[in-house]
């Protein structure tokens, strides 16, 4: 749990900082409010965002919790092995998401993921996606507020629940306001502010630890060992004591099952891809942002194996597990013993923009989802759409009421990223299992869909509780892993066997849904007009993105 209490010794300088960051943050707000009129306008921007503004929300909407405080937890704990979640585990994906999914997606026009399962599995399938997507968004929005919250306990010293309270009104007011739009151009902004706040931390922390050299033989020498300076083959991470099983747990368990579960059927990423002017920007989206992505290990996980090495309460957190602060602090300490006033104040506005743009990012795509996906279509249907608009605006408050309740679920975990892979293991494992399948095998039936969504789902909780109750001794993450690979598995195996014994669509209906069906002119991206350049090309850009990362791969493996 992340320490209670003020901790940060801020002065006017970093306030006036925070100040006039968080003038920005609202003054988008307002205008992008000005440019909503409809609920297109509000949900997807009305479809009008270029790909350079869509792919760095795109990744921006992802440095929230996970990114900052997660992965550094992760580096203090693991090192070098936590590289895995961002060139194993998002990378291959996001390409994959670029290249291949995103032409089904944005040419079917779509308003949300739960929306192309109804297209293709009908109404229960449908409903189900909605609701466990509904569910898990809430939830890590709880993970973000909290961690927002924190900050602001660490600057001023506010009891957490004020803190909690005040951290949901800042992101409640500009996300309510614009829709995504506001959320989008301020993940921009903040894609900007966290790389100015984390890479002179990662410097100074670098400088302070004797250099690359120093930070290798510190690491050597303490708890963990030299096997924490090499990704491969990760086994304190994943909790096998085989080298090869941990292997096999790290590429089919997080790069296969749990990255592409989550890159590729997460609303809160395809959604900012679906804003998009043109299927070509939707397509380069991801892939735009996987650059970025293959290089923030380098701001995130350093910081945290600095710390662990440098910041005596985390050596001693790391060597005894006891002790005031925890894995959680890790970026926090280092804050506080390294930055200047006035860096401070620039860092403290890049963590309070990495988590307001991950609350945001999972605010914008829940309003999104429950109107059009619960509301609309199961509660009050055939309604004008501003009274859709205006129930956007009220389900976004809800949103954030009902996060500061699960904001305190996620303070009882020492590293969050433990809490955060069990939730996609519930909730993006299993979804990912229906969709392949479905979108490659034309006779997938629709009570195959739900049916092997509401199954895999339950295999990946009784994991779960086999693991807290200690029937599967797995530390580190890796029980995370074996329930996203069970339910994967269980999925699919579900599927096939209903599909068998149930009545599949008739191929009519199934066009622009299933690979074979959808005539190829449907799924190529305009190369003119604003499309035109070889620069432009997804496929070329997906290229170039996994060479980049197979030689990452090779250096630090």
């Amino acid at each position: 749990m992340l320490a209670q209490g003020q901790l940060l010794d801020a002065n006017g300088v970093d306030y006036a900082l925070l100040a006039l960051y968080f003038v920005f943050v609202l003054g988008i707000g307002f205008l992008a409010k000005r440019a909503v009129s409809t609920s297109l306008d509000f949900f997807l921007s009305g479809r009008s965002l270029p790909a350079w503004v869509t792919g760095l929300a795109f990744i921006s909407a992802n440095l929230g919790a996970i990114e900052i405080i997660g992965m550094s937890a992760n580096g203090a704990e693991y090192g070098m092995p936590t590289m895995h979640y961002f060139w194993i585990g998002a990378v291959p994906a996001m390409l994959f998401l670029g290249v291949v999914m995103m032409p089904f997606y944005y040419g079917s026009k779509v308003r949300s993921v739960p929306e192309f399962m109804l297209r293709r599995f009908g109404k229960a399938a449908h409903l189900v996606n909605g609701i466990s997507f509904a569910l898990a968004q809430v939830l890590i929005a709880g993970v973000n507020l909290y961690l927002l919250a924190s900050i602001v306990n660490a600057l001023l010293g506010w009891p957490l629940w004020v803190s909690l309270l005040v951290a949901a009104v800042i992101v409640l007011s500009y996300t309510a306001l614009g829709g995504l739009s506001a959320a989008i151009y301020n993940e921009v902004l903040q894609f900007f502010v966290i790389v100015a706040a984390l890479a002179p931390l990662t410097i100074i922390g670098l400088i302070k630890v004797g250099g690359v050299q120093g930070l290798v033989d510190k690491v050597t020498a303490g708890t963990g060992g030299a096997e924490q300076l090499t990704a491969w083959p990760g086994a304190e991470l994943t909790g096998f004591t085989n080298n090869f099983l941990s292997v096999v747990g790290i590429v089919f368990g997080l790069g296969f099952v749990l990255s592409f579960g989550y890159w590729t059927t997460n609303f809160v990423e395809v959604q900012r891809a679906m804003a998009s002017k043109s299927m070509s920007a939707a397509q380069r989206t991801p892939i735009i942002g996987a650059f970025p992505k293959m290089f923030i290990p380098f701001i995130v996980i350093i910081p945290g194996m600095i710390a662990a090495v440098l910041i005596p309460e985390m050596t001693q957190f790391k060597e005894t597990g006891q002790g005031p602060y925890d894995y959680n602090d890790a970026i926090l300490l280092m804050m506080r013993d390294l930055l200047p006033n006035g860096i401070l104040g620039i860092a403290l506005a890049g963590l309070l923009a990495s988590f307001m743009a991950g609350m945001a990012a999972n605010l914008s795509s829940f309003n999104t989802v429950f109107t059009y996906d619960i509301w609309q279509a199961y509660i009050v249907r055939d309604k004008p759409d501003s009274y859709y608009l205006q129930m956007g605006r009220w389900v976004t408050v809800g949103a954030t009421v009902t996060a500061v309740g699960t904001a305190f679920i996620a303070s009882g975990y020492s590293n969050l990223m433990d809490y955060l892979q069990q939730l996609f293991s519930f909730f993006n494992a299993p979804l990912f299992a229906t969709f392949i399948l479905g979108m490659f095998w034309k006779r997938m039936t629709p009570h195959a869909g739900w049916s092997g969504l509401v199954l895999g789902t339950a295999s990946a909780v009784v994991v779960f509780v086999m693991s807290e109750t200690g029937v599967l001794d797995l530390p580190g993450q890796g029980a995370s892993f074996v329930a996203a690979g069970v339910a994967f598995v269980v999925d699919i195996v579900v599927s096939v066997v209903v599909s068998m014994a149930t009545r599949p669509k008739a191929e009519a209906e199934l066009t622009g849904l299933v690979w074979g069906l959808t005539p190829k002119e449907d799924l190529k991206a305009s190369t003119t007009g604003e499309d035109a350049g070889w620069y432009r090309r997804p496929g070329l850009l997906a290229g170039i993105a996994l060479l980049l990362i197979i030689a990452l791969n090779i250096i630090f493996g």
